[in-house]
């Protein structure tokens, strides 16, 4: 299929863009690694495609006091092969590698994956883990979300039209801090089954929900896991049933455990 119809323009500054936005139908196109599958499967039909690639200030990644901020338009690519992320962000540095395939990685964004609110991205369940928290402008005001708050369902976010998710603030890893990144998929770069971000003790599953999904469980493994299987109903799919993924959450949950509660 051909994407349906829709106007052009590549604004050189945010205030430009953000007048741009002012389109109720107007469209942000940032990496286009999801946008232009979505328009050419007619799963959306913006009047207007507002391209932020260029715009000064939405890239670049800097230590600021207890956080990294990260601009909106920082690349995979980028984030995999920065030593900031590394020493820093190391559950963010784990999840990248998982992101689709390297090419994809060269052009797809950090804010674009979490703007769509995919709930089988890897970059949600992150910032959920983390409690990163997003900088949000519009033409007039910023403001600043909770990633708990900022997911609201399946491809929903806090996003209010005329907004632009411009940066994300991670916490700087302490010494202490244990992170683990864990992912099933058919192939490396499909899609996931399950995955799971676990930071210390906040285990945020993607694939399991509209959204991803977060836990917090106490010094038990054996109750954590029965915790688990009360308390997440992933989705069935294609090629699995809810069963099936709520087996391999529980599969994912242990070797996590094992990982950092050690």
């Amino acid at each position: 299929m051909k994407a349906p119809a829709f106007a052009y323009a590549k604004p050189a500054s945010l205030a430009e863009a953000f007048e741009l936005l002012q389109n109720p139908n107007a469209k942000i196109l940032a990496g286009g690694q999801s946008l232009i599958p979505a328009l050419n499967m007619r799963l959306s039909s913006p009047d207007l495609l507002v391209d932020i690639t260029g715009i000064p200030g939405l890239t670049g990644i800097s230590v600021q006091g207890s956080f990294i901020k990260v601009g909106a338009l920082t690349t995979h690519a980028q984030l995999e092969t920065s030593e900031t992320i590394r020493k820093h962000v190391p559950l963010l540095a784990q999840a990248v590698p998982h992101v689709a395939h390297a090419a994809i990685r060269n052009r797809g964004t950090l804010g674009g994956s979490l703007a769509l609110a995919d709930p089988a991205a890897e970059y949600p369940a992150v910032a959920l883990a983390l409690e990163a928290v997003f900088e949000i402008k519009n033409k007039t005001s910023e403001r600043r979300v909770d990633a708990s708050k900022f997911f609201k369902g399946l491809f929903e976010t806090d996003l209010q039209p005329g907004e632009m998710l411009t940066a994300v603030e991670f916490p700087i890893a302490r010494p202490a801090d244990k992170s683990v990144f864990l992912e099933l998929a058919r192939r490396h770069g499909d899609y996931a089954i399950i995955g799971l971000a676990a930071h210390n003790g906040r285990f945020a599953f993607l694939g399991a929900g509209d959204r991803p999904v977060l836990f917090s469980f106490g010094k038990n493994l054996e109750k954590a896991k029965e915790a688990l299987k009360t308390g997440l109903k992933p989705p069935a799919d294609l090629y699995n049933s809810s069963a099936t993924k709520l087996h391999l959450a529980g599969v994912l949950l242990e070797r996590a455990w094992n990982t950092i509660r050690t």
